[in-house]
C-alpha cells in the first residue's frame, strides 16, 4: 500500500503520530522538497530511498511509486500541510486506481491552522465570523470566476489565502473591491510554525506595501478578517451557565 502523508505546516513535531510511523518504516519516500521540512526525513529508520518531487514530473513521481509498490516496498508520498489542500493528490490517486494499487491518506495540519496557533487566534468567533474560507488567487492554476477573491470577499468572513504572495497587489485590490474595509486586519504568516517563522500584521489597505517592504515571495498564508484582531465578540453559548447540553443542565440564578 502507498501512504499519502500530510507533513504538517512546518515544525517537525507537528506531524501526526500516524504520519511519523509511516515515515519511520518507509523504504521509499517521495516528498515535496520545495515545501516540506527536510528534518522530517530524519524520522526514517530504514535507510529509505528519498526522491524530491519538486524536481520531478507527475509521470516520474508515479513511476517511482508504482514500481516500488510492485516490488513490495513500503512507500510514502509526503505532502506539505494536509494533502487535501492544494496537494494535487487526485491525479496521483487516479493513476494508482488505474494500476489497481491500494493507498491510504494520513491528514496533516495545514498552514492556516499552524498560523492560527502562532497568532493565538480563533477564526470562528461568535458575532464576528462563523466561516473560514480557504482559497487562493487565480494564477497558473485557474480559479473559477464564482470563486474569485472579489466574490468570496463579499461575505466578510475569515479568509485564509494561500499561494498568492507574488500577486499581492491584485490580492489587495480584489479584497477591497469585494467588500472588505481597508482597515480590516491581515496577518501574513511566512513559514508558519517553522523555526524561522515570520508574522507581519497589517491591514487590507497596506497589504501589498507590507509584502513589498518585507520581500515576501513564497511560503506565506494571508489570514484576513476581524477574527484575528477583534474589537468585540460574544462568548460561546456552549459554556454559558444558562445553557443546557446533553452533558449538563443549565444552572438557575440564585
Amino acid at each position: 500500500m502507498i501512504h499519502f502523508v500530510g507533513a504538517g505546516c512546518g515544525a517537525k513535531d507537528l506531524i501526526t503520530l500516524r504520519g511519523y510511523e509511516h515515515i519511520k518504516k518507509a523504504d521509499v519516500i517521495v516528498y515535496a522538497g520545495s515545501l516540506v521540512n527536510k528534518e522530517l526525513l530524519d524520522y526514517n529508520e530504514n535507510k529509505a530511498m528519498i526522491y524530491d518531487s519538486s524536481l520531478m514530473t507527475l509521470d516520474e513521481v508515479m513511476s517511482v511509486l508504482i514500481e516500488s509498490e510492485k516490488k513490495g516496498l513500503y512507500n510514502v508520498r509526503l505532502h506539505t500541510g494536509d494533502p487535501a489542500i492544494f496537494g494535487a493528490i487526485k491525479e496521483q490517486m487516479d493513476e494508482l486506481d488505474n494500476n489497481d494499487l491500494e493507498y491510504d491518506i494520513t491528514p496533516g495540519v495545514s498552514a492556516a491552522f499552524g498560523a492560527a496557533a502562532s497568532l493565538r487566534a480563533e477564526y470562528t468567533l461568535p458575532d464576528v465570523s462563523q466561516t473560514l474560507i480557504i482559497t487562493r488567487m487565480s494564477g497558473k492554476t485557474r480559479v473559477p470566476e464564482k470563486e474569485s477573491i472579489r466574490s468570496l470577499a463579499s461575505h466578510n468572513a475569515t479568509m485564509a489565502i494561500y499561494l498568492s504572495a507574488s500577486l499581492s497587489a491584485n490580492l489587495q485590490n480584489e479584497l477591497i473591491c469585494g467588500g472588505y474595509n481597508e482597515n480590516t486586519p491581515v496577518a501574513i504568516c511566512v513559514k508558519a510554525t517553522w523555526d524561522d517563522e515570520k508574522i507581519f500584521r497589517c491591514t487590507v489597505g497596506n497589504l501589498h506595501d507590507t509584502v513589498e517592504k518585507n520581500n515576501i515571495k513564497k511560503t506565506a498564508v494571508f489570514i484576513v478578517g476581524d477574527s484575528i484582531n477583534p474589537s468585540n465578540y460574544a462568548k460561546s453559548r456552549l459554556y454559558a451557565p444558562d445553557f443546557s447540553t446533553e452533558f449538563r443542565m443549565a444552572k438557575e440564578d440564585n
